[in-house]
């Protein structure tokens, strides 16, 4: 098995500490790198362990944090924190650069092979980072159809690819049609796969919480949307 190193670490963001979880393939040289973007309660076991997954294919993988080290299991506290970050493009911009920095001082990480994946609100945010010229190999979300200021899509540089569930009541067919119009616009090299009979949250297993209506999980579209993300790295920042 490959050997995967993790650590912690805390950089400020939005007026938080936030703590991040780095996780580092085997060996000494420089390697592709992955920014990943939690969803709206933050990063937990779940959420870190995808960049240990990422790690072990041999990149360098940053989760990044987005509620100053705090899960929420409260969906309505979550929804006050993260209803007004989703309506501020500026504060959703500055979180991501300040994990983005974080990943680019690494050692290990090639500065000029970065890609950012993200789910729910930390897709949200690593479309921001797109819309903001960010020189960016890939960005791959899921469940984060937003759509960004006027014109603003046309600064992205990379391949963007996003999924989501038909059933997804917070992502309804409308934002789907205004998400792609705004790439098709932009002239983005851009795709959009609707996982049939998904609901909001379908790639996270559940948690021992009262959840929102039309939060579900599905364990066979979680795999595929996995894969997905994966086979969009293989093809836009392939490990050597």
């Amino acid at each position: 098995m490959t050997t995967v190193t993790m650590r912690t670490v805390e950089y400020p963001a939005d007026g938080l500490t936030m703590i991040g979880h780095l996780a580092l393939p085997a060996g000494a040289g420089r390697r592709p790198a992955v920014l990943i973007g939690p969803e709206g309660p933050g990063l937990n076991d779940f959420q870190r362990r995808r960049a240990d997954a990422l790690a072990e294919l041999g990149y360098v993988a940053l989760a990044f944090d987005i509620n100053g080290g705090r899960w929420f299991t409260d969906p309505q506290e979550m929804l006050a924190h993260t209803t007004p970050l989703l309506a501020d493009p500026g504060r959703m911009r500055s979180i991501g650069h300040a994990a983005l920095d974080v990943l680019r001082a690494e050692p290990r990480t090639d500065p000029d092979r970065i890609a950012a994946i993200g789910y729910g609100t930390g897709g949200a945010i690593v479309l921001e980072l797109g819309r903001d010229g960010v020189d960016l190999r890939a960005i791959g979300t899921v469940n984060a159809l937003t759509t960004g200021r006027p014109g603003e899509a046309a600064h992205i540089r990379c391949p963007v690819w996003a999924g989501v569930g038909s059933e997804d009541p917070i992502m309804p067919p409308a934002q789907r049609d205004a998400f792609a119009a705004e790439m098709q616009a932009a002239g983005v090299d851009w795709r959009l796969v609707v996982y049939g009979g998904a609901q909001h949250a379908f790639h996270h297993p559940p948690v021992d919480q009262t959840v929102l209506p039309g939060i579900g999980y599905h364990a066979g579209h979680a795999q595929r949307a996995w894969r997905d993300i994966v086979g969009l790295l293989a093809e836009c920042l392939p490990c050597p």
